[in-house]
């Protein structure tokens, strides 16, 4: 009877370690909250007729760009890559807003997520404060940077952003002192609260 306790103990512990090995290597893999977040996937380019009010990087016919459903960890002080995008109708942010479906004026300071980061519109009119440069800004999220999906009209034929993009009005370029024709910043960010 001992021995049957003590080999039913060592199948329990075995059942745990293995289950949290298991739950360890899907968090690496990255579902969008904890761990190291890579690619889920590779997108075919396909060029077309590409707005370059921005200078966006444009398909290329054949070439293969990473998709991702995941974004790194949010924290207090998220180190992200800030782009330069146009949220006005007929300019290189292509169609309307995720959030509200509209437009949004060069001079209000609004971005757009990448997909994790924008999870599934949970962010929508939150505004997040962005530092960089020794200056902070809110802005107030209005979009999302499509991590997935690209290369077609409806994504101005660029290709799926990057993880650890915020996508910024001139606006927010402005308000942080930041050179537009840099077009990409490294920068932080802090989620705060929603506001309508």
């Amino acid at each position: 009877m001992t021995t049957a306790r003590a080999v039913a103990a060592v199948v329990i512990f075995l059942m745990v370690a293995l289950s949290a090995s298991h739950m360890a290597s899907s968090l690496r893999l990255g579902a969008g909250g904890l761990g190291v977040c890579r690619a889920s996937g590779y997108l075919p380019g396909r060029s077309g007729n590409c707005e370059k009010s921005n200078d966006p990087d444009c398909c290329d016919d054949g070439k293969e760009y990473p998709q991702y459903r995941c974004s790194p960890p949010v924290t207090a002080s998220t180190k992200a890559v800030l782009t330069l995008n146009s949220f006005e109708k007929g300019k290189d942010g292509g169609g309307p807003s995720e959030c509200d479906n509209a437009y949004h004026s060069d001079e209000e300071k609004v971005v757009a997520l990448s997909t994790g980061w924008f999870s599934n519109m949970a962010r929508c009119g939150h505004h997040i404060k962005i530092s960089a440069n020794g200056n902070s800004v809110y802005a107030k999220v209005v979009d999302e940077c499509d991590s997935v999906h690209g290369c077609d009209d409806e994504h101005n034929f660029e290709p799926p952003f990057d993880n650890n993009i915020v996508d910024a009005s001139p606006a927010v370029w402005d308000a942080l002192g930041l050179d537009q024709s840099l077009g990409m910043v490294d920068i932080t960010w802090f989620c705060g609260q929603k506001i309508l």
